[in-house]
């Protein structure tokens, strides 16, 4: 028996099957360890069952057509690596993502590895070599001249036979998958579906086709196609509330971006200790609007789109990073443009990881961002970064010597990092006590923000100090969930839920994260029931400024406003809503958790939702992917030229401008009689020393980039730094 297949393997078929039954062992074994398709019926187990088959039998039969005897095995051996990369890179991709990766994601790949180091090791599992063992014996064996070579080629009429029964089992494997959910490749479905019914190259190919009609659509686009989009937003606009409209006019607008952090931390108590104190106090303070029922909206760019929703108001991409794949030549409408010409605002991003990551020193110059400081302008060095860049309380503490120099008004982002996957801290950093449960980035999520809770509250007491804060409006809010919905049913008992009883609708509600608006001294805030999401951001913020949003195209509605809708998008075309949640067209009732009877008027009102979050992320898509804001200028608003920006030297930009403006100049320096409230800044932080000053920053722009404007005033877009 084992003779003979040994006999069989020597041959240049017997292999070809080896290989073939090889990778189609590891692809199920991902679907059913990694992936969750979401298998309902036996039809559609039989599917998952095949579907690996025919496409891994065309890819390696190409290699059937090779006569010489090495470059046969050569390719044949290749195929089956590249083929396995590509389903170990989903594995890795889906454990942090739940999702399959897509063209763009891959295309946009380097700009967003070049930000990620510890990550990908952590999602690592101990079983991986599974992946990778058969690749590694079937080497051995050929160098201990196990396998041996078979001279003789195949005929080309066999070769071909090959590729067309491949052709044929997958023209099969699409029928049946048709009769069990039509309209498959036609209809916007999760890609959880089509990795279900035809495997993941079958998805991978399909994904690259959409890809490529996404970039003939751009090149092709007319002005006429924004007329549709127009009339959708302005027919969607949401008057401000007047009691609210202009209550911080003038006020510098300080948004500090709480990476990954989910609303359940908040009020949230772990052995008895608050895990976010200082939060909790704003959340509840009568100067902060809070909201309970606030939800992310992100796809798979996740942080950059929770970024282009809070800038923008308009949707991420359907695939990919709208930032990596659109960002470097989209035309945007952002806030730190608006702010600027409407209001005189300076705008600023800090960041403590590299300026590529997410292509964000292109998007930031085309959103009209006038300094970026970035990792390179502070000292990361040692153990003051985690994987994603410099701590948080070291990027707060050092940061102050940039933004007191900034002209106020000012517009400025902080984007953190530590409470970021895989949630891991130095011992030095943290005396929390935490769960004790079995996935350690449960563990570590709830020790990751509390540090970030602490970030802030050293932040805040920086800012009361300096008399920034009686000055300015600070706007917190999640960026995306932070445990994923593989962790959840560990997570379930922590938040006193069932793990047994944990369903799509507990998954869904999970995505809360926390939206706080903070005006000191105002005594009107309150915790907000309203509905919304990161879409309702930028026209919330505009009108809380005194700025209309009307003449903008802007996809979300004031959240104070008492037409602002209600009904929250998800990137999946899922939907929430005050009274119920939409999740793959099943209805849950918001109170009970239980899935609902449709009756005829209730199937009505869904419909009419469905179609509006629908045409919704159409439009977005539309608007985005085919760049159609170029052809439309808002009333008073000037285009923004990325040309106009260089983030390189931003601290001696800053510098010159006060110095032109000599007692014009508004920044906090200048008011403080031209000294530095640095010193005012306390923080608890092991790695604190004395940071890096910008002379002795590492450039990482591009050194072609010309400086070319310099700028005198507040309005000037040439103050850029990054």
């Amino acid at each position: 028996m084992l003779t003979k297949l040994r006999q069989h393997l020597n041959t240049r078929t017997g292999f070809f099957w080896l290989l073939v039954f090889l990778f189609w062992a590891k692809t199920l074994f991902a679907y059913f360890a990694e992936f969750s398709l979401g298998v309902t019926d036996p039809l559609q187990v039989f599917l998952m069952l095949v579907n690996p088959l025919a496409t891994s039998i065309f890819l390696l039969s190409l290699a059937l057509y090779i006569r010489k005897t090495g470059f046969y095995y050569y390719i044949l051996l290749l195929i089956d690596a590249l083929n396995t990369v590509l389903l170990y890179a989903n594995v890795i991709y889906y454990r942090e993502f739940t999702d399959f990766m897509t063209v763009s994601t891959m295309t946009g790949a380097s700009k967003v590895s070049q930000g990620l180091t510890g990550s990908s090791f952590a999602l690592t599992n101990w079983y991986d070599w599974l992946y990778w063992i058969d690749i590694v014996v079937l080497l051995g064996l050929f160098i201990f001249h196990v396998i041996k070579h078979d001279d003789r080629p195949i005929k080309r009429r066999t070769a071909f036979a090959y590729t067309s029964v491949a052709v044929a089992g997958f023209g099969l494997n699409l029928t049946l998958a048709e009769s069990n959910r039509p309209q498959l490749l036609t209809r916007t479905f999760d890609r959880n579906y089509i990795v279900k019914y035809l495997g993941l190259d079958a998805f991978t190919v399909y994904d690259g086709i959409k890809d490529e009609q996404t970039n003939h659509q751009r090149a092709s686009a007319k002005k006429s196609e924004l007329d549709t989009v127009k009339d959708f937003t302005s027919a969607h606009y949401a008057a401000p509330n007047a009691k609210m409209y202009g209550i911080a006019k003038g006020k510098n607008v300080i948004v500090i971006h709480l990476e990954s952090f989910q609303q359940f931390l908040i009020d949230k108590k772990i052995n008895g200790q608050e895990v976010t104190p200082f939060l909790n106090s704003l959340y509840h303070s009568h100067s902060t609007y809070a909201f309970k029922n606030f939800f992310h909206q992100v796809g798979q760019g996740k942080t950059s789109d929770a970024e282009n929703m809070l800038e923008t108001s308009t949707y991420g991409l359907s695939t990919g990073s709208l930032f990596s794949q659109l960002g470097s030549d989209n035309t945007f409408q952002a806030a730190p443009a608006i702010l600027n010409q409407r209001a005189k605002y300076s705008s600023a991003v800090f960041h403590g990881n590299v300026a590529s990551f997410w292509n964000r020193n292109n998007t930031y110059k085309n959103m009209g961002y006038q300094y970026f400081f970035d990792a390179s302008y502070f000292d990361t060095t040692g153990d003051k970064s985690t994987g994603y860049g410099l701590k948080d309380k070291l990027l707060f503490k050092n940061s102050v010597q940039y933004l007191e120099r900034l002209q106020q008004p000012f517009y400025v982002k902080y984007i953190t990092v530590t409470n970021h996957f895989p949630f891991t801290m130095d011992k030095e950093d943290t005396d929390f006590k935490t769960t004790d449960t079995s996935d350690s980035a449960i563990n570590g999520y709830f020790q990751t923000a509390h540090y970030l809770d602490q970030s802030i509250k050293e932040f805040y007491t920086y800012l009361q100090k300096s008399g920034l804060l009686k000055h300015s409006m600070i706007v917190l809010y999640g960026d995306h969930y932070g445990l994923s919905n593989s962790e959840n049913t560990t997570l379930a008992p922590i938040l006193g839920k069932s793990a047994k009883d944990w369903t799509s609708f507990d998954n869904a509600q999970l995505q809360r994260v926390p939206f706080m608006i903070n005006i000191p001294g105002s005594t009107g805030g309150k915790i907000e029931s309203t509905y919304g999401g990161e879409i309702d951001v930028l026209p919330t913020i505009l009108h809380l400024l005194g700025i209309s949003s009307k003449r903008y195209i802007q996809f979300g509605t004031d959240l104070f406003s008492k037409n602002h809708d209600q009904v929250v998008a998800f990137r999946n075309r899922d939907f929430v809503t005050p009274k119920y949640t939409v999740l793959s067209g099943k209805v849950y009732d918001n109170t009970t958790g239980e899935k609902l009877e449709l009756t005829d008027d209730l199937q009505k009102a869904i419909d009419k939702d469905q179609k509006q979050v629908s045409q919704e992320l159409s439009l977005s898509d539309s608007l985005n992917s085919k760049n159609l804001l170029r052809f439309y200028t808002p009333k008073d608003f000037k285009k923004v030229d990325a040309s106009d920006y260089n983030y390189a030297n931003g601290l001696q930009k800053e510098i010159k401008i006060q110095d032109t403006l000599k007692n014009a100049s508004t920044s906090l320096y200048s008011k403080n009689g031209d000294k530095t409230t640095a010193n005012s800044y306390s923080t608890d932080a092991p790695e604190d020393t004395h940071s890096k000053t910008d002379s002795t920053r590492i450039k990482i722009t591009n050194p072609d980039d010309s400086d070319s404007n310099t700028g005198t005033t507040t309005s000037s877009s040439s103050s850029s730094a990054k």
